[in-house]
């Protein structure tokens, strides 16, 4: 990933990126400014000897003074056997925990800047600067003489900060029970959140005061065929918030390595928000080794939503970009034999004779075919067709291979192999076709969340998707993780997921992980994590439904760690009309609204997720879809507010070309949309996709207007919404 010196001299910028100037004389208190000015951090030690920081913007305060530290597990093998008066009898540990949050001295202090600008190989801008002052703190645990460093990296939009452990005789292996990490908030801010849960972020957001969080727990929680929420007031990062005086405050976490998931508990009286890490099947929270650190914890400030939505403060937390080439890494608008399955039209699985199979046992060949199977040779040849005459490059088939009969919720472990395709999908005679039109099949790998049998498996994969040319994989990890106990976010899943990574990017994939761990920047060091699921996507809509306003605080929330595969671009709302009765469902959005999706949802993977023969009812909305570009230039957040509206516009790689988006929630709304990101020097026809003038999402959802007008830098553009509406707008220069 190349890097391109900011406009300072190169010698000036050299010495910014590289010095470490001693603070001069040790304080318990130390004090670190943003570039900018605009926002200040302390830390100090309480007279506990425990570490604490607070942060300011300008004159509000953000973070009060807060906590930081740890909770260890005594000797790892000072256990005892206990007989229980029960008659059971249980392993305890001889020594109790031990803290790692007082007693500290200050050892000292090292401060340093840094600026550079670089480029992503993929992403919502072609160069992004990372610009900070940062302040190290060693610190020792004078009781027992182990070491620990804290490190604040203090930029325009926010602070990171991460625990660092050096080598040391004293501490080289230890266990956490919990991170004792606080954010104590200075009001009773509103907030965006989805319920804290070790297996799964796939909840609708609520919105309301801190305080009322825990009284509105039973409600968030909905089903999910793996959950383990935890607390009724406990939180998942990325948490969206905004004070009554109008400053947005994100808290989350940036590069998510060999540690687990952290989640937030609430202390409703205080208002301090305390880390909560997911923990193993045995209860702890991380198994570490020194030398080693933790991801870092982020908190995010911005005057405005606009701002908040432009911060890249996640990205550059995370080291640049570890692979040796990534001209192989290309963004995907692509296709898919999933819709119908999903809406309940189709089935993943060939035959109904089978209650369970074993894989090379079961015979497949002799089965009577159940005739709702999608991934089938005729069908999948009409996506690839539709896909070439569309200018798509890729087609996602689910459901080609054996053993979908029985995947789900049976703790199977030997469930898939990954390589053997049902009898009526030919994958060398498909393959062949897809190529001669120009076009790839997607491997779908859905896992079953049984991990062991996924890395059994993943090399013979792999190689498979060598011999047939395929360079992208859909990953999933639907139900409770094998090995039991284990959960999505613990720490053995978190380097399960980068393992698949890794393995991937040296066959030269690209990987889209559905149920994986929601994102944190790491997409900027393994750029072949070209997307993920890890929220509620498009496919909820078919399960119930989502409220409108879901995709007006993603991009606040989820999209903040990395770019969602959400899968829009459903044309037919009515889902009972497309599976015959079977799903009586409602996608909560009009044809507009989906268009938008396209731009105001992040994501250089893009679906086309309705059925072709949909499409070709609306094949002049389905322009836009075509037409609109999936890697940019440069992005402007014009208008927005989590839960309410989204407006961005962006400027593709391809040709230039400017797109503009905007989705709002359940209430029709008219904004002027500002011009001002055009070349001021030229006129553009601007081809506007919105709502006709009787749409809703309910009740007339396909109801749109396509018009052409001529426009300027100069121009504000009148818009209305419907309810769970939008509008999509491409601009041609004239």
């Amino acid at each position: 990933m190349k890097k391109i010196l900011s406009a300072l001299s190169t010698l000036a910028l050299f010495a910014a990126c590289t010095a470490t100037q001693p603070a001069g004389e040790v304080t318990d208190v130390q004090t670190l400014k943003s570039p900018d000015g605009n926002m200040e951090m302390t830390f100090q030690l309480t007279s506990e000897g425990t570490p604490q920081y607070a942060l300011n913007y300008g004159d509000q305060k953000v973070i009060l003074p807060s906590d930081l530290g740890f909770e260890f597990r005594g000797v790892l093998k000072a256990q005892q056997i206990v007989y229980n008066a029960d008659g059971t009898i249980s392993k305890e540990d001889r020594l109790p925990c031990n803290s790692f949050y007082d007693g500290f001295a200050l050892e000292s202090v090292e401060t340093s800047t840094f600026d550079e600008t670089w480029e992503p190989v993929w992403g919502e801008e072609a160069q992004i600067r990372n610009h900070y002052n940062e302040l190290l703190v060693n610190l020792v645990q004078t009781s027992t003489d182990r070491k620990m460093a804290i490190r604040f990296r203090l930029y325009d939009d926010g602070l990171g900060f991460r625990y660092e452990f050096p080598y040391q005789s004293k501490l080289s292996y230890f266990v956490i029970k919990e991170e004792m990490t606080q954010f104590a908030l200075a009001g009773d801010h509103t907030a965006w959140w989805v319920p804290g849960d070790y297996d799964t972020q796939e909840y609708n957001f609520t919105e309301c005061r801190l305080s009322e969080i825990a009284g509105k727990m039973q409600d968030a929680i909905c089903g999910n065929d793996s959950q383990t929420p935890y607390s009724v007031n406990g939180v998942q990062t990325s948490l969206q918030m905004r004070t009554d005086s109008g400053l947005y405050i994100n808290i989350h976490e940036a590069a998510l390595l060999d540690y687990p998931c952290m989640h937030l508990e609430l202390d409703p009286e205080t208002m301090t928000f305390t880390s909560h890490l997911t923990p193993d099947a045995q209860g702890w929270k991380g198994r570490m080794q020194t030398p080693c650190n933790t991801p870092w914890r982020t908190v995010q400030v911005a005057p405005s939503a606009t701002a908040q939505l432009a911060s890249r403060l996640i990205l550059n937390l995370n080291e640049p970009c570890a692979l040796e080439s990534t001209d192989w890494i290309k963004p995907v608008k692509y296709i898919g034999v999933w819709w119908e399955m999903i809406s309940g039209k189709g089935s993943w699985s060939y035959t109904n004779d089978f209650a369970s199979v074993q894989l090379g046992k079961t015979d497949y060949a002799s089965a009577t075919p159940n005739g709702t199977h999608s991934a089938n040779n005729e069908k999948v040849r009409r996506y690839i067709d539709f896909a070439a005459k569309h200018g798509f490059s890729q087609v996602l088939v689910e459901g080609w291979n054996e053993g979908w009969e029985d995947w789900a919720n049976c703790n199977k472990d030997y469930v898939f192999d990954f390589v053997t395709p049902y009898p009526d999908f030919d994958i060398d005679a498909l393959n062949k076709y897809a190529h001669s039109k120009g076009v790839k099949i997607m491997m779908h790998h859905e896992t079953s969340s049984s991990v062991r049998n996924y890395e059994r498996h993943l090399d013979q994969a792999l190689d498979l998707m060598d011999k047939y040319g395929y360079n992208a994989i859909k990953s999933g990890y639907v139900g409770d993780i094998l090995p039991i106990g284990e959960h999505h976010y613990s720490q053995s899943l978190i380097n399960h997921y980068m393992y698949v990574v890794k393995k991937a990017a040296e066959h030269k994939i690209m990987l889209n992980g559905h149920e994986m761990v929601r994102p944190t920047g790491l997409c900027r060091t393994y750029p072949n994590l070209i997307g993920s699921e890890s929220a509620r996507g498009t496919e909820y809509q078919a399960f119930g439904g989502t409220m409108p306003h879901h995709v007006t605080i993603l991009p606040f929330t989820r999209l903040n760690g990395g770019p969602m595969d959400y899968t829009p671009g459903i044309f037919f709302q009515d889902l009972a009309t497309v599976t015959g009765g079977k799903n009586n469902s409602w996608v909560n959005a009009t044809i507009a609204n989906q268009l938008a999706l396209y731009v105001t949802l992040y994501s250089p993977l893009q679906m086309a997720a309705d059925l072709p023969e949909h499409y070709a009812q609306f094949m002049d909305a389905f322009q836009f879809i075509k037409d609109v570009d999936i890697d940019w230039i440069q992005s402007k957040y014009l208008l927005a507010e989590p839960g309410e509206y989204v407006v961005i516009a962006r400027q593709g790689k391809k040709d230039g070309q400017w797109f503009c988006g905007g989705v709002t929630d359940d209430n029709e709304r008219t904004l002027e949309v500002p011009l001002q990101f055009l070349d001021p020097e030229k006129t553009y026809e601007a081809t506007i996709y919105r709502d006709a003038d009787d749409a809703h999402y309910k009740n007339n959802p396909q109801a749109y207007v396509i018009e052409k007008r001529n426009v300027t830098f100069h121009d504000y553009l009148p818009i209305k919404m419907a309810a769970g509406g939008g509008f999509a707008i491409s601009f041609e220069e004239k």
